[in-house]
């Protein structure tokens, strides 16, 4: 009985060990957490037929998720999925979503993607925004101003 209990656990482990020996998981890093409204991550018949209803005041959490080469930004499904920020994750795609696993959970949670972004790209984005942020905190000498107009 405990050899084959043995045997049993091995074979549900080695899935797991497989997937991180054979590399199909990248890593990335959560930047940005934001909630949003779980309604606009359901499609097709289940919306068209109702499904299971969800409360209308609901939110699920949207995260920004930066890897090597791309940027996501993913949709749970449900509120209660939830990624620490800051935090390394490792993650895949599965059937037009991806699969996120925790470094210190053996499960993965699905999301939606909501958008994709080049992460050369994004980078460019970010240091724009930063310039004008650090545009806007400059402070300016408006006696300065009224001098050169004179």
């Amino acid at each position: 009985m405990k050899y084959s209990l043995c045997l049993i656990l091995m074979f549900c482990a080695l899935p797991m060990a497989c997937a991180q020996r054979l590399g199909i998981y990248q890593h990335g890093t959560v930047v940005r957490m934001r909630m949003g409204d779980c309604q606009s991550t359901r499609h097709g018949f289940m919306v068209a037929m109702g499904g299971p209803a969800q409360t209308a005041g609901e939110d699920c959490p949207e995260y920004t998720l930066v890897s090597d080469k791309v940027v996501f930004v993913i949709v749970g499904k449900f509120s209660s999925q939830l990624i620490p920020l800051a935090d390394e994750v490792d993650f895949r795609f599965h059937n037009n979503e991806l699969a996120v696993r925790v470094d210190d959970g053996g499960h993965e949670s699905k999301f939606n993607i909501k958008q994709m972004t080049l992460r050369s790209e994004w980078d460019m984005i970010q240091k724009h925004i930063e310039n004008q942020m650090s545009a806007l905190t400059q402070p300016t000498d408006s006696s300065l101003a009224l001098r050169t107009r004179d």
